[in-house]
């Protein structure tokens, strides 16, 4: 039985924890897939590298011609647009294992790791005999998979996950989307840019619902557009049809036939396959699957620690780089530790229009009880909004403040760039900065997209203060 210092299971954001500083560590890597994990190889960045030329594919077809431009769209080399994603994102998965392979101080391992009591792992290796390990120190870093729901008939016809969607030999003429969350609307607008014909089925009243609501309602009337939406209508029954096609059954009656069927309706922390329960491993997992974690990233487990989507309720890459920072200090400091802000943590819907969120929904800040004042721009108000003509004053930037303490609570917005533009509110709530003065206090470059943020401040101090600043 082999014993480490250290030892880290996954190598997605758990990766980047090894540095120069634990080159006198004696240190074990276990990773059952690529390196890099779910964003590098079946998320973020390859999704990302289709929407930029889905996003050109729509532009093309739709806002040039608006704006005087003859230019249109006339499809896509779909193998060539999968082999430059994966052409860069497989090498550097490939990359990241042979550096750690030629690291005298680690042990790279493939397998899967699973847990056999305190601190002590076995590891199956596909074609070798298992592998015991134990640990001064564990770090759990698993991620997470696509939840697959109990649909009558999923089991006997071929269905896509966001694992494996990106990697199809062509693009499909048509599409069934099941899930209107983030990925499933991100996916859904990548097929609709590049011409296939989309249906996206949902059991809610509206996409992205877990965003503010007007928010939510003008991206749902914006997607309805362009795309076929089954909403309030869930998915009752799968079917195979004789000519290969599959054909969805919708729980408000009507049904839909498609040629690939992707389902995404969220993702499962992978703490259920350490066998945590069965092995004394005395690191406790919450009713929803996650493995438990005080406020400096230490599970239930004197010595093991658990960063990212096995252990935090929002599955993102900027969280689980977060997550990393601080199990990272805290194992090189073990008598100062730091503790991990999940106060403020944004997210993004990178589609067409993108939207972006940091802190409380309008509805969520009412229902705390919260006296709230809000303040909104609109993209068309502004030089650069009226530039692009965007004037059907869907795309716009709400701002929410505590009248209490005339801080933000909340920042929404939906339009072009609202992942970039929701910076300086993540800022400002961040560091505590008063609203008041917020906006007046720097110069914002005109006529800058920017300028629908600073606007939009201005706005909410007009609500707090009862003038205009």
């Amino acid at each position: 039985m082999a014993h480490y210092d250290l030892v880290i299971i996954g190598t997605g954001s758990g990766n980047t924890i090894l540095d120069h500083r634990f080159e006198g560590w004696k240190v074990a890597i276990v990773e059952e897939g690529p390196y890099g994990g779910t964003c590098l190889n079946r998320g973020c960045i390859p999704s990302k590298m289709y929407v930029i030329p889905a996003n050109i594919a729509y532009e093309a077809a739709e806002e040039g011609p608006r704006l005087g431009l003859r230019t249109s769209y006339d499809g896509a080399d779909w193998r060539a647009m999968r082999d430059r994603v994966f052409g860069r994102i497989d090498p550097l998965a490939r990359g990241g294992q042979d550096y750690r392979e030629g690291q005298s101080h680690v042990d790279a391992i493939t397998g899967r790791a699973r847990f056999t009591g305190p601190r002590a792992l076995t590891v199956s290796r596909e074609g070798e005999a298992d592998l015991a390990l134990t640990a001064d120190q564990v770090v759990v870093a698993v991620g997470s998979r696509p939840v697959v729901p109990d649909v009558p008939g999923l089991d006997d016809v071929p269905y896509e996950t966001s694992d494996t969607v990106m990697r199809l030999d062509r693009l499909p003429a048509r599409i069934g989307v099941v899930g209107g969350g983030y990925v499933g609307s991100e996916f859904a607008n990548v097929f609709a840019s590049l011409g296939a014909q989309v249906v996206q089925v949902d059991s809610a009243p509206r996409l992205i619902d877990n965003h503010d609501r007007e928010v939510a309602d003008h991206f749902t009337e914006l997607a309805g557009r362009r795309w076929d939406l089954r909403l309030d209508a869930g998915l009752e029954k799968v079917e195979r049809t004789g000519s290969g096609g599959i054909v969805m059954h919708l729980g408000d009656g009507s049904s839909a036939e498609v040629d690939v069927l992707l389902v995404a309706v969220g993702r499962k922390p992978n703490a259920d396959l350490l066998d945590l329960d069965g092995s004394g491993s005395g690191v406790e997992v919450d009713d929803a699957g996650r493995v438990v974690v005080d406020e400096h990233q230490r599970t239930t487990a004197e010595g093991v620690w658990a960063l990212g989507d096995v252990s935090s309720a929002q599955p993102l890459k900027h969280v689980a780089n977060q997550d990393a920072r601080i199990v990272q200090h805290n194992l090189l400091n073990p008598d100062d530790l730091r503790v991990t802000d999940h106060r403020f943590v944004p997210n993004a819907v990178f589609a067409s229009p993108q939207v972006a969120a940091v802190g409380l929904t309008e509805e969520q800040a009412r229902e705390q009880g919260l006296d709230l004042a809000i303040g909104r721009s609109y993209y068309a108000d502004t030089a650069h909004g009226w530039a692009m003509e965007t004037d059907d004053r869907c795309h716009f930037v709400k701002v929410l403040a505590d009248r209490a303490t005339g801080r933000l609570v909340g920042a929404h917005l939906i339009g072009p760039q609202a992942s970039v533009l929701v910076q300086p509110l993540i800022q400002a709530m961040s560091f505590d900065q008063p609203v008041v003065g917020l906006a007046r206090g720097m110069y914002w470059i005109h006529p800058a997209l920017s300028e629908v943020v600073e606007t939009a401040l201005l706005a909410l101090e007009e609500e707090l203060v009862g003038e205009k600043p």
